[in-house]
């Protein structure tokens, strides 16, 4: 039964372990080849949760390879402008194309207000927009020449409403949000169709280590933000394959004149 990315190719970044995985994973049993792409190394200081590593990438790689698709891993860092073009280059030269972005690489600190230091503000941006910025520019010219496609950034719960405790991931995902608008209305002409995926809580290790614990002690400081972002539905976070769904639905024709939209998978969480 053909898939309906048959004949694809997606580079994904972040794509070791939690979203960017499921991603891969999605993408591939749709037919897609896959370019996985993540750090696999330590993240900065003040991230509360475990870095990923080789072993996840690698992890990756076989459920892909399962899959039946060819898969590129490569271990880099997405704030390297001249590392991403020449891993989208070389991508070109082993799979012949490039026709799905799906920028998902992104850290998250939670920190109070007058608790942030230059340092984590930069360490967010750097990574969360100058990241995305980055895919971006290192693959759009890749999609063109494959005769159009789509790039899918993944903003936030966070990149239409506030995430309290948190004045840098909030800045940061509001900037894809714009970002994708001024992608798509540059990209169009060319067939390339720029649209966002915001999730609310999602069950992957960004909620490990001592996140919670970071999460309690920064609530702490003001309560009443606290219930912000709770869910509409019974389920309280989504799994990573339910934000792999909407995805795959970007990458896929079903979507064709889809352009400059944001999608959210939140349960609701940005109306509450």
């Amino acid at each position: 039964m053909a898939g309906r990315l048959d004949g694809q190719v997606a580079l994904v970044t972040g794509a070791a372990r939690g979203q960017g995985r499921t991603h891969c994973v999605r993408l591939a049993s749709e037919g897609a080849d896959i370019v996985a792409v993540d750090l696999a190394a330590p993240l900065p200081a003040g991230v509360p949760y475990e870095s990923a590593t080789p072993a996840d990438l690698d992890e990756t790689r076989r459920l892909v390879e399962e899959t039946g698709r060819s898969v590129i891993t490569v271990q880099a860092d997405v704030r390297d402008l001249e590392a991403m073009r020449a891993i989208a280059d070389d991508a070109v030269a082993k799979l012949g194309k490039i026709t799905t972005v799906v920028a998902n690489a992104g850290i998250c600190i939670p920190v109070v207000w007058n608790e942030t230091t230059p340092e984590s503000f930069d360490d967010v941006m750097g990574i969360n927009v100058r990241g995305v910025w980055n895919t971006v520019m290192a693959t759009a010219q890749h999609v063109i020449d494959a005769g159009g496609g789509s790039i899918i950034l993944i903003s936030s719960y966070a990149g239409k409403k506030v995430q309290p405790f948190m004045v840098p991931y909030t800045t940061s995902k509001h900037a894809v949000t714009g970002m994708t608008r001024a992608f798509a209305a540059e990209l169009g002409q060319y067939n390339v169709r720029v649209n966002s995926v915001h999730p609310g809580g999602v069950a992957t290790p960004m909620g490990g280590g001592d996140m919670v614990g970071e999460l309690e002690r920064t609530g702490a400081t003001n309560p009443k933000l606290n219930a912000m972002g709770t869910p509409f539905t019974a389920q309280f976070c989504a799994q990573p394959e339910e934000i792999s769904n909407v995805v795959a639905f970007l990458a896929s024709d079903e979507s064709k004149f889809m352009s400059s939209e944001h999608l959210s998978v939140d349960g609701g969480s940005q109306y509450f």
